[in-house]
């Protein structure tokens, strides 16, 4: 069965359309990952009006391409100007600078490609062997399990946030309320349209993704000005001796682990990953102090686990429906654009989607590795692009493709209110994360909720009675009071400081 599947992935993936599109992702992709501040989710945002036209398959390569790709980019600003274009590379800045500033970004740049790519390859062969098991048994599941795996990633998602508890719950419930806003499902009543008929189908996905993520961006980078200074131009040692094979072994298969383990998790498991893999091979290193001064196993073990993690998070995405990151939930958006229900019954019914998906990640991890390394020296020129250029560009293709979903200029408003909103929001350390999930996932939790509603009478116990569903929610429970407890909350405090 499984061979069966790889071989439709690849009859999928090889056409030359699709290699294109991959190519052209994974390339888009890694220049965004080296612009520090705009990221794979505004990109995505950005582009999901101009892949409603192409094949579903066809979008969802390029999208993809696009968000794994963006995990090699970032390293390579990381190590050269210590400036990480995400929350996952912040720890290779750390000991992948110091290596550049002693004539090693080559080793280092090396060192994130090939454990990027050994993690990559580890977590697609994951997806290919757990993703139809546990579809199968999401099957299952009835509405109140639904609700109660959405309630758990929400959670989730709070949990993991960096900073304040409160605030990231709050950024959940404000994403749930302005996910539910529009016409009611079964009734037909409106509510929180604010009297615009616009509003009508609820705010449009797209213009509040752009500002959360583009706009707000755009904003924030402008307000800091710093300079941005190459440590080295001309790269040498672009290959690793077998010493510093055997060094990075032990760290990329650590690595490797914990992103595979951790980035299903909703709420930045890719971040949560490097910060974990940096800790553990700080903690069973033999001599800790090397670390932050440029030891090759921050590198190696840090990159894998957020590569890994980057990868893993499509495992609950195509098998249950669930974001496990912003980037995640916008290609759930593209699933409903494109006419599909997410759910466990798209691993079935959309076998060419899927396989096609999973076989061209691999196949973007080989041109990634292929393509990075001999193009460094255009990478590191394309980096001292001024950004004022930039900006422009980015603002006029924001509004376009706001526009171009509805044809409305009530959404090039909306875009340009949440793209204030969201710069407010970074001013106040609250993560646009959390608020992308709880928007993403109110409808649908309502809809489950409803359901169970409905085939309960009314009884709330149903979500009680139902074993999984009562699992669940109870796990979610303790993992939301844990972080109340005084002694959990400083440790996670300091774990996010540090």
């Amino acid at each position: 069965m499984v061979l069966e599947n790889l071989a439709l992935g690849f009859t999928v993936a090889l056409t030359f359309e699709n290699l294109t599109y991959c190519l052209l992702g994974t390339l888009l992709g890694t220049f965004i990952g080296m612009l520090p501040g705009l990221g794979p989710a505004a990109t995505v945002a950005l582009l999901i009006p101009l892949t409603i036209t192409l094949p579903p398959v066809s979008s969802f390569i390029m999208l993809a391409g696009i968000y794994y790709g963006a995990q090699y980019g970032c390293s390579t600003t990381a190590i050269l100007l210590r400036l990480p274009g995400e929350t996952s590379s912040v720890v290779t800045a750390i000991d992948g600078h110091e290596m550049a500033k002693k004539g090693l970004a080559g080793k280092a740049l090396a060192t994130a490609a090939l454990g990027s790519f050994f993690a990559g390859t580890v977590s697609v062969l994951l997806l290919v062997f757990f993703s139809l098991p546990l579809a199968r048994f999401a099957l299952n599941f009835g509405a109140p399990e639904f609700f109660s795996v959405m309630v758990l990633g929400l959670v989730a998602a709070v949990t993991l946030a960096s900073g304040s508890v409160i605030k990231a719950l709050a950024m959940v419930v404000l994403g749930l309320s302005l996910g539910l806003a529009g016409q009611d499902i079964f009734y037909g009543e409106f509510r929180l349209t604010f009297g615009f008929m616009e509003l009508a189908d609820g705010f449009s996905f797209i213009a509040v993704t752009m500002g959360m993520f583009g706009i707000a961006e755009v904003i924030r980078n402008l307000e800091d000005q710093s300079g941005r200074s190459i440590v080295t131009r001309r790269l040498k040692g672009l290959w690793l001796t077998l010493r510093d094979f055997r060094a990075i072994a032990m760290p990329v298969l650590r690595g490797t682990v914990i992103g595979s383990a951790l980035g299903i998790l909703p709420g930045g498991g890719a971040a949560v990953a490097s910060f974990a893999s940096y800790s553990i091979e700080k903690g069973v290193a033999k001599d800790p102090s090397r670390f932050g001064k440029g030891a090759i196993e921050a590198v190696a073990g840090p990159e894998s686990a957020n590569n890994a993690g980057a990868q893993t998070s499509f495992i609950p995405m195509l098998t249950l429906g669930i974001p496990a990151n912003p980037v995640m939930a916008l290609l759930i958006a593209v699933l409903i654009i494109q006419g599909i229900t997410p759910g466990p019954q798209v691993m079935l019914t959309q076998s060419t989607l899927v396989w096609g998906l999973i076989t061209s990640m691999w196949i973007g991890n080989v041109m990634l590795v292929i393509l990075n390394l001999p193009l460094i020296g255009l990478w590191t020129r394309l980096l001292t692009m001024p950004y004022h250029f930039l900006y422009p560009a980015i603002i006029i293709f924001c509004a376009i493709g706001a526009y171009n979903v509805g044809n409305s200029s009530f959404d090039v408003y909306i875009l340009a209110i949440f793209g204030a909103l969201g710069y407010v929001f970074a001013k106040l350390d609250c993560e646009p994360a959390p608020f992308l999930l709880g928007f993403v996932l109110g409808p649908m939790l309502e809809d489950h909720f409803r359901r169970a509603m409905l085939i309960s009478r009314g009884d709330l116990s149903i979500f009680v009675t139902h074993p999984i569903a009562a699992a669940l929610l109870a796990t979610a429970a303790v993992a939301l009071v844990a972080t109340m407890v005084p002694m959990v909350r400083k440790a996670r405090t300091e774990a996010f400081k540090e």
